[in-house]
């Protein structure tokens, strides 16, 4: 249910030593993660006209909040 412009950062991976390329992966994944959660909740809240106008049906919706944040 990803509909916003990425935020993810683009880094040059040969500028970057792998200890601080972990580590920014890393934060990219936990950011990743915090968006999905942020995005199924705000989808949760909508109701059924809402749902509507923006053409997801209720058992999409469900199909979307019953994932695990990681998918």
């Amino acid at each position: 249910m990803e509909r916003t412009l990425s935020s993810d950062l683009i880094f040059d991976s040969a500028e970057q030593s792998p200890k601080s390329s972990w580590a920014l992966r890393t934060i990219s994944t936990l950011l990743l993660w915090q968006r999905r959660i942020a995005s199924r909740h705000q989808l949760a809240m909508l109701d059924h006209r809402l749902l509507a106008d923006a053409g997801i049906s209720e058992a999409q919706r469900e199909a979307e909040l019953n994932k695990p944040f990681w998918r």
